[in-house]
């Protein structure tokens, strides 16, 4: 029996606890396991988060093991090698599948009925191995995919436009990685065309702001990284975003990661584009008008995609 109100962490470094901090805050949940291979780490998350419960709502929050994971609606997985400096995301591809061959079994094992969310990087990857080792419905297995970069997408846009973010909307699909592209074609200021709006704001050189931003968004994870050693605060705010939309079936539009059976011409690999999501999970993959060069482009991500797949599961 599922119970909605409960996830589980798997994986308590940066990234797991700074979502399980997001995932506090906003209160979804009313039970939350913490799990990592170091014990002792997930009991030290789990005891700051809980002196924090005075200024949320009511919530369990302990440190447990695979045993404690069942009923769980939702269960979201972090753990993994992290990127190095220099490192790209693909680089991390072998040492995380392995640990994800030791992860999911020890789940399909507790017979879990929920939704698996994997955060690891590469993302892509590591979400069709999850979905390869697990065996569950496609719908059941997503990733955080481009969520976060087309976040960073709007953020800057918005920046550059001096206007709401929230009013911004734009994708970044494809790989969350090198490969990812930007859809100009249908990125939009509350309907305005972008192009239309950046002359309304008095910008006129299009090719190089849109060259600019696209690059910092693409490169925004080495900026930080460089700077500070990891990136987990933006991830943790995505991850709690798609987390709201799967428990409270908001069937919202997320540019998740998911198996593609079709879409945008591709078959056999997860890859990000935006989705329904919904308690179901991925309810829907949505096909989205692109231009020729986008679709292009998109078919280039999926082919990296499918190169480093083929090497690694």
């Amino acid at each position: 029996m599922i119970n909605i109100r409960k996830a589980a962490i798997i994986g308590c470094g940066f990234v797991g606890a700074s979502s399980a901090f997001s995932l506090v805050h906003k209160g979804l949940f009313s039970e939350l396991v913490l799990i990592d291979a170091n014990h002792a780490k997930a009991e030290g998350e789990t005891m700051d988060l809980s002196h924090g419960r005075p200024f949320t709502s009511p919530m369990k929050i302990y440190a447990g093991t695979y045993d404690d994971i069942s009923d769980c609606s939702l269960i979201i997985i972090t753990a993994g090698a992290n990127q190095k400096p220099g490192e790209t995301r693909l680089d991390l591809v072998h040492k995380n599948v392995s640990i994800f061959k030791s992860i999911i079994p020890e789940i399909t094992k507790r017979n879990f009925e929920g939704i698996l969310l994997i955060v690891a990087n590469p993302v892509d990857i590591l979400t069709y191995a999850a979905l390869k080792i697990s065996g569950y419905p496609k719908e059941r297995v997503l990733g955080s995919g481009t969520v976060l970069d087309s976040a960073r997408f709007r953020y800057l846009l918005s920046e550059h436009l001096n206007v709401d973010s929230r009013s911004v909307h734009a994708y970044i699909i494809g790989e969350h990685g090198d490969s990812e592209l930007a859809v100009w074609s249908s990125a939009n200021v509350s309907g305005i065309g972008i192009n239309d709006f950046c002359e309304l704001r008095g910008h006129y050189q299009h090719d190089e702001a849109m060259d600019r931003i696209y690059r910092t968004v693409r490169d925004s994870a080495y900026e930080i990284i460089e700077r500070k050693g990891a990136t987990y605060y933006g991830v943790a705010m995505a991850v709690s975003r798609i987390a709201e939309s799967i428990i409270r079936n908001e069937h919202s539009v997320l540019p998740v990661s998911s198996l593609m059976e079709g879409e945008y011409g591709l078959t056999d690999l997860c890859i990000s584009v935006p989705t329904i999501v919904s308690a179901k999970g991925a309810e829907q993959v949505l096909e989205i008008p692109l231009s020729p060069e986008e679709k292009e482009k998109l078919q280039k991500s999926a082919a990296e995609l499918k190169k480093v797949l083929d090497s690694a599961i």
